[in-house]
């Protein structure tokens, strides 16, 4: 990935989300990198450094087909970049989120539905590379395009049996 200035950095770095490899991801993160957002996606994810971030990749993508991010807005400020973007895919996969202490909270199946929503990500960056993420999302947007909210009574059933299914994998593991 060529990037030139701190804010491609930034822009590279949510590109990677999508389709990047782990060495993208080594190659654009500190070695200390945290994503504030962590605290609902799996134990790996919760670390620090390009291989937690690569597993936040992975997470998203487990659950979502064709995830990319258009761009609209990039603003810099010293060591901060703001992108304000759309995020689309399409849910192929069970979405899993997690508890703050790290167990399977609930599980949304698959329904093959597309989404298309907006985010703002924030993040700093050290030297060349992004040192610190957050964002705020529109979730409530993406849950109703969905289908998750308001569910049916027969997708409640399809998430307490996803939810259980995960659970159990967790536990195994």
């Amino acid at each position: 990935m060529t990037t030139n200035t701190v804010a491609d950095v930034a822009v590279a770095s949510l590109h990677a989300m999508g389709v990047g490899t782990l060495a993208d991801f080594r190659s654009l993160y500190t070695d200390d990198a945290i994503n504030r957002e962590a605290l609902a996606e799996p134990p790996d994810a919760r670390g620090t450094g390009p291989d937690a971030l690569f597993a936040t990749a992975a997470w998203l993508r487990t659950a979502f087909s064709d995830l990319s991010w258009e761009v609209h807005e990039v603003v810099q400020e010293g060591d901060l970049v703001v992108i304000h973007s759309t995020m689309s895919g399409r849910q192929t996969g069970p979405f899993v989120s997690f508890t703050p202490d790290a167990k399977v909270a609930v599980a949304f199946p698959p329904r093959g539905r597309t989404f298309s929503v907006t985010q703002t990500h924030w993040m700093r960056t050290k030297g060349d590379r992004v040192s610190e993420h957050w964002a705020n999302r529109d979730d409530l947007g993406m849950s109703q395009q969905l289908g998750w909210n308001p569910a049916t009574p027969l997708y409640l059933c399809r998430m307490l049996l996803a939810s259980r299914r995960e659970r159990s994998k967790a536990a195994r593991a």
